[in-house]
């Protein structure tokens, strides 16, 4: 887990990775100091004031859990946070996401948290709203998933950390699925709508061999969805270590083609960003219904909400405006305790990140972009605002990954596997110039 707890005046590194999706929509290199609480508190009040839909985030750091008094503290501060939004907002706009972060909860904070959450926001049925939670795999059992049911939530996502061991070069050395196949068995037996499970490669006690072993294993467990991931860009649950030893960019390389082909052939779709869902999950159903979203925590079926980061180092975004959070534990208590959101920086989107982010949603979630759409709601000329981007599409139109017309780009089978390297010719804009499939072809050509 990042680390929260930083002595005062101490240097705050950024720590993107911890909290942001790696190829979220949100631009966090932009985050200035210039954001402040007050910003927020208008924002929140132009929600009460315009109702939109909610989508919550609520941050309980590992490197607290089981920590005494700064747990305690740390537990209070959440308390007041909410409160604080809550009466900002009137309580009445549905929350139709809510995602607990942060591994395994212990069930008496939980309790607490929920109970207050549900006092001020207004939470859906089971059938209405998508609530996850992060478990981790060591301290996870069944009790503990029922309690999690039972508090409402009805998403899982099962963090599976490799480990290094003796034999880390012997293809015996893989994650015994066991205990997987146990919390699957928990959360369908109390019934969860899916459960997540978290697949790594790309570390250096990996061998293509040993991470063979360990998708086939996975793959007959049959999760709803598998998260894939690359070491290098670990999910928040992740420690950073994971990502100072790496095993050969070839041998990366080829788990990751071992991913994008063996998922699929065992009937899963690829929806973006090393997602992979079974046909009948929600994500998948929302995508064919053209009905899927994506904001910084990944793919969603419930799009346009306002997002409210809640915890150390928690986002939240309203329409333009996006904030985050202190990552300083004394900050965030004193703050708080004082009667003031916690908001340490910020940023307001700029017309034209609005349109990179736009195009880059609706293609990694539709597959297809109506480009004469793009050029009617913002008033430019697509092939001229995105020029160094449609003569890579165009590269990629010849090697078959993608359909270009004067109305459309469409993602053809071949390129599906290719979203997020599509998605990036957009991303890229106002950064240097950087030819993204070219390089994905010479990675892939010496592998």
């Amino acid at each position: 887990m990042f680390d929260v707890i930083h002595p005062r005046g101490e240097r705050v590194e950024r720590r993107d990775h911890g909290q942001l999706a790696p190829s979220g929509p949100i631009e966090i290199s932009r985050f200035h100091a210039g954001i402040g609480s007050l910003d927020v508190l208008r924002a929140l009040r132009g929600n009460r004031r315009k109702p939109r839909p909610l989508a919550l985030n609520l941050q309980l750091p590992g490197t607290l859990r089981g920590a005494g008094q700064p747990m305690a503290a740390y537990l209070d501060a959440l308390l007041r946070e909410i409160d604080l939004v809550g009466c900002h907002l009137g309580g009445f706009q549905r929350v139709e996401q809510f995602h607990l972060a942060g591994g395994t909860p212990d069930p008496v904070p939980v309790q607490r948290l929920l109970a207050q959450l549900h006092k001020r926001f207004n939470f859906l049925a089971y059938e209405g709203g998508d609530y996850g939670v992060d478990v981790d795999l060591p301290g996870t059992d069944w009790a503990s998933m029922g309690l999690l049911r039972e508090q409402g939530f009805n998403h899982v996502s099962i963090g599976v950390p490799d480990s290094g061991c003796a034999c880390e070069h012997s293809t015996a050395c893989y994650q015994d699925p066991a205990p997987i196949q146990s919390l699957l068995d928990a959360a369908r037996t109390f019934g969860y709508r899916s459960v997540s499970v978290d697949l790594g490669y790309g570390h250096a006690w990996q061998t293509p061999a040993s991470f063979a072993l360990k998708l086939t294993s996975l793959i007959e467990l049959e999760p709803d969805r598998v998260q894939v991931f690359d070491y290098a860009q670990p999910p928040a649950r992740y420690p950073r270590s994971l990502h100072q030893a790496a095993c050969s960019a070839a041998d990366k390389a080829l788990m990751r083609r071992l991913c994008f082909e063996q998922l699929p052939a065992a009937g899963y779709l690829h929806i973006g960003l090393g997602l992979f869902v079974r046909p009948d999950d929600d994500l998948a159903l929302a995508q064919e219904r053209g009905q899927l979203s994506r904001n910084y925590r990944g793919f969603t079926r419930h799009g346009y909400c306002d997002h409210i980061g809640l915890g150390l180092g928690a986002v939240s975004q309203f329409e333009r405006l996006h904030a985050q959070n202190t990552e300083v534990l004394g900050d965030y208590l004193e703050q708080l305790q004082q009667g003031q959101l916690a908001t340490w920086r910020g940023w307001r989107c700029e017309p034209g990140a609005q349109i990179r982010q736009w195009v880059t949603e609706r293609l990694a979630c539709d597959l297809e972009l109506d480009v004469r759409a793009i050029e009617q709601r913002y008033g430019l000329i697509f092939r001229q605002f995105f020029a160094q981007a449609w003569r890579q599409l165009e590269t990629m139109a010849r090697a078959g990954l993608v359909e270009l017309s004067e109305d459309f780009i469409s993602i053809l089978p071949a390129g599906r596997l290719e979203v997020d390297h599509i998605c990036q010719l957009f991303e890229q804009l106002e950064r240097p110039t950087v030819d993204l499939y070219q390089q994905w072809q010479d990675h892939d050509a010496h592998s």
